[in-house]
């Protein structure tokens, strides 16, 4: 539970600041004393995509602060003996590619599992994404940034290494096992 808790409030600082310089427009609206020109996003509503199951930890405290984003998922397992990133699951909106995409995923060790999922959201159509992350390995930044250079990564923080399995040290484990209390 308190993971969970805490994954939710980091998320709204990182949330923050992955949407930093999303292109805003002035709409015209209603306060209780006169209409007023407000600042709101520009264009239609973003995409939040989960990488199944880690993922929606950070998406519950994105769409905290953008309740009216579309949502998408993306279910990927890592191989134990390969590290490579099986699909079993994939469903985003169908104007994906008028939208701006921001895929969570709160761990970036290998980046086996991001850069697949970010294949398919451009084989789905998405041409602006984001890449939101608590955690990152210099080793999943390099290999994400060298597999999709148009994807900006966004990270709380950035740990030392990956070990012999692929996991992020010194880290914070499994994020997916910690929030739901499995192994």
């Amino acid at each position: 539970m308190e993971f969970r808790q805490l994954l939710r409030e980091i998320s709204h600082l990182l949330a923050y600041e992955v949407m930093r310089d999303l292109p805003l427009e002035e709409v015209a609206i209603e306060t209780p004393l006169e209409p007023m020109q407000a600042p709101m996003i520009e264009g239609k509503k973003l995409v939040l995509v989960s990488i199944l199951r880690a993922g929606n930890g950070l998406l519950e405290g994105v769409l905290d602060l953008v309740p009216q984003a579309r949502v998408g998922h993306v279910g990927l397992y890592r191989d134990p003996e390969t590290l490579v990133a099986v699909e079993y699951y994939f469903k985003v909106p169908s104007d994906i590619a008028d939208r701006m995409v921001i895929a969570v995923d709160p761990m970036l060790a290998t980046a086996n599992s991001a850069s697949a999922a970010l294949t398919r959201l451009k084989e789905a159509g998405a041409k602006s994404i984001k890449f939101l992350c608590l955690l990152a390995s210099p080793q999943g930044i390099e290999t994400l940034r060298r597999d999709h250079p148009d994807v900006p990564i966004v990270t709380a923080a950035i740990d030392e290494r990956l070990d012999d399995h692929g996991y992020i040290r010194p880290g914070l484990g499994d994020a997916g096992d910690r929030m739901y209390g499995t192994q």
